[in-house]
């Protein structure tokens, strides 16, 4: 992997040259030469990239450091001059290739550009030019994802295409565009995002999640955007740093948030730092291939063995996926630093954390602080794809007796929640089957510090869809929208579930087709009402009416909930706040034949209630007894 720069003196001369200096070895034409050419040899230093990029005035943490790569770039000096900015430390590592600049900024360092000077023998052999650029400290950036929102996740490739003339980048690893396959790119774009943000916002939608949009440059199925090559670009394929920095600012006018997907576990064997590795602890190294056990519980078990917890943390992900060592403290700050500079430049409002189990427990935990002390009102959730309620709450935070540290994780993504009204949905009732599951699941909320804060979802890019896993059954599809919209928790949903788009995950690329009329020349447009069938037309309805309701409901948006014991194969829960007023009912019947509810029971949040509401038809129904056709969730709202 290195490439270091150990030529001898005497390689680098000719034979005759190689005789004179025998003969003038005692003489003075020997260091005068020697100087001469390591002059030479050192003046043809090229820099190749300093990141982060640019820095920001007025950060929290004074603490900068810059990663410089280049050839043989540890063999000069290095030296700035600007107010308020100072050069501590330059740290030579393993590779010559590389210094690790330390540098502080003091709070009242004004922006601006200024000179950071390489020089060899006291010869100025070339400058960057660094900047410091203010804060954008507007009210609208930076607002944070709550269960007030409704997030949308999308990939961006397989969305919609709004800019052709960037669907292939010469110089690039892959060059091929082909619709027809699952693997290969589509060439959705930014662009093909921005121009349907009136028609998410119209759906419900408050907050779009794309997977990620840095740049993947490898050699074939780089579309999902999870094996980064440049952490510091927006894969050209999707845009510039620039039209995504115009993707925030546009949502943020239209009233909407934006997710950023980070990967803090691996990256892509095309980046290029692992291309020519700073040091061997860069990425985590085996004496033979290790793949990780994606065995969480190592994690978690009192009783795991060192090496299993080892093989889980440190093993890769897949080989084109290299693991990147979080205990080396220049992996740290270059990730940390990173995800700091996109939230500032940009404006984001939240991050998702990609394969959260599988990163350094430690690091995490610092990372989050350090990036709540930047920005308060940025939220946060990780990726737990693990089975059990435990599994899960053991990653966030509070849980201090069970980790001996606080994870500062606020939220997960709730497959739990998932299990359980997927059970609800399929499943035959029994003590802890069927709608039991669900009741179960929320009976757990307690190793929860704020379960409130947990993302849940149907499904997403890595599940068979939604539609497809209830059988394609319509009346199921709406109760699962239904739970989805009302439970606690921020509620996610993948692109094209509106319209009933379906697949099974196996392979995965099948869950991951274009949304129809996302390309010029598609037969059909599916973002318009004429280009959907009825069937869909009903779907993408019902999902419009409940998501806009909840847009407006306090007991959805930030309500308690409180449910009781199902009985009769029927669940209900409440999201209320403390007075009745406004209390929204749910009653989940997942029976194949309709139930009469009598509400007696529930008197402790409906004394009072003569009647409620179907928000779904805006009937008024009679409170006493209440019929539920089968296979329904009715959302009802007191009056």
């Amino acid at each position: 992997m290195f490439r270091f720069q150990n030529l001898s003196l005497l390689s680098l001369l000719s034979n005759a040259q190689t005789k004179f200096l025998h003969f003038a070895v005692k003489k003075i034409v020997l260091p005068a030469l020697l100087i001469s050419l390591s002059i030479g040899h050192l003046s043809a230093q090229k820099l190749a990239r300093i990141e982060p990029t640019f820095w920001f005035t007025e950060m929290h943490n004074p603490a900068l450091q810059l990663i410089v790569h280049g050839e043989n770039i540890a063999a000069g000096t290095v030296s700035l001059t600007y107010p308020g900015v100072k050069l501590v430390k330059v740290n030579k590592v393993e590779n010559p290739n590389y210094l690790f600049l330390d540098l502080t900024i003091a709070s009242n360092a004004k922006a601006g550009k200024f000179p950071i000077n390489f020089t060899v023998n006291g010869k100025k052999i070339f400058s960057y030019p660094y900047e410091l650029r203010n804060r954008d400290k507007s009210a609208t950036r930076i607002q944070g994802v709550t269960q007030k929102d409704f997030i949308y996740l999308l990939m961006p490739d397989r969305f919609s295409n709004g800019d052709k003339s960037n669907d292939v980048v010469k110089g690039l690893a892959e060059t091929t565009l082909n619709r027809d396959s699952m693997y290969y790119r589509h060439g959705g774009d930014i662009q093909g995002v921005i121009n349907h943000l009136d028609y998410l916002k119209d759906l419900g939608v408050t907050t779009v999640w794309m997977t990620p949009e840095i740049e993947n440059d490898m050699e074939k199925a780089s579309y999902h955007g999870y094996a980064v090559t440049d952490h510091y670009k927006i894969d050209p394929r999707y845009g510039t740093n620039e039209l995504f920095k115009k993707y925030v600012e546009t949502a943020h006018a239209k009233g909407m948030k934006v997710i950023k997907d980070i990967v803090h576990n691996h990256i892509g064997t095309g980046h290029w730092f692992f291309k020519d590795l700073p040091m061997k602890s860069w990425v985590h190294q085996w004496p033979k291939y290790t793949q990780t056990s994606y065995r969480d519980q190592a994690v978690m078990d009192t009783h795991a063995s060192q090496a299993d917890r080892k093989k889980m943390l440190d093993g890769w992900f897949v080989p084109s996926m290299p693991d990147l060592d979080q205990q080396n403290p220049y992996v740290q700050n270059y990730l940390t630093q990173n995800h700091i500079w996109w939230i500032e430049y940009a404006g984001i409002d939240g991050l998702r954390l990609d394969t959260y189990p599988y990163n350094d427990p430690a690091y995490m935990a610092d990372w989050a602080l350090k990036l709540k002390a930047e920005f308060p009102n940025l939220s946060i959730f990780g990726e737990t794809f693990v089975s059990g309620v435990p599994n899960q709450a053991y990653f966030t935070e509070g849980n201090t007796v069970n980790r001996g540290f606080n994870t500062h994780l606020p939220g997960i993504t709730d497959m739990a929640v998932k299990e359980g009204i997927y059970e609800t949905l399929n499943g035959k009732n029994g003590w802890t089957d069927g709608v039991n599951r669900l009741y179960d699941v929320i009976a757990h909320d307690f190793l929860y510090k704020d379960p409130t804060q947990n993302c849940i979802a149907l499904d997403n890019h890595d599940m068979s869809r939604f539609y497809s896993v209830v059988n394609e059954d319509f009346e199921k599809y709406k109760m699962g929208m239904a739970l989805l919209l009302t439970m606690r928790g921020i509620p996610q949903m993948y692109y094209g579930t509106e319209i009933l788009m379906k697949n099974f995950s196996n392979p995965d690329g099948l869950v991951r087709a274009d949304f129809p009329g996302g390309w010029n020349g598609d037969k059909k447009d599916k973002f318009v009402a004429k280009g959907r069938t009825n069937k869909e037309n009903d779907a993408f309805n019902f999902v419009r009416t409940l998501a806009n309701y909840r847009k407006n409901s306090v007991p959805l948006q930030s309500g308690k909930l409180m449910q009781f014991v199902p009985e009769d194969d029927i669940y209900v829960y409440f999201r209320y706040n403390e007075s009745i007023k406004g209390t929204v009912m749910v009653v989940v019947n997942n029976a194949d034949k309709e139930k009469t509810l009598k509400t007696n029971r529930f008197a402790e949040r409906t004394l009072g209630t003569t009647s409620v509401k179907n928000i779904m038809t805006n009937e008024n129904i009679s409170f006493n007894e209440i019929k539920v056709p089968a296979k329904t969730t009715l959302v009802l709202e007191l009056n």
